[in-house]
């Protein structure tokens, strides 16, 4: 009987959720680590910076969207139909597109 009363008591001296702390330490680590690795891998790294800095995603085509950061402010925005050409404007140059693809910009 005695040698049951003392492995009794070693059971009662570990606590089974003591590990459950260094789970929660894990877990944020690999949560960290994926955030940085997904904006790393999205070439978004210039957001991370105090530069200021525009991305362009899917140039050219009708779900194209521009991303400006200016500071501390980031602003989106998306092409859509309803709004592309509006407004009052003026011409401010010609474009010309060369036989390998190169488009040039002629300021006026």
């Amino acid at each position: 009987m005695r040698r049951n009363k003392r492995i009794m008591t070693n059971f009662a001296d570990n606590d089974p959720l003591s590990g459950m702390a260094n789970l929660f330490d894990v877990s944020m680590v690999f949560a960290l680590a994926l955030m940085v690795a997904l904006v790393f891998h999205l070439n978004m790294s210039e957001m991370l910076t105090e530069k200021d800095a525009t991305i362009v995603k899917n140039p050219g085509k009708d779900n194209m969207e521009i991303i400006v950061k200016k500071g501390e402010k980031i602003t989106k925005y998306k092409a859509s139909e309803e709004t592309a050409g509006e407004g009052k404007g003026k011409k401010v140059g010609t474009a010309y597109q060369l036989e390998n693809g190169e488009i040039i910009y002629i300021p006026e």
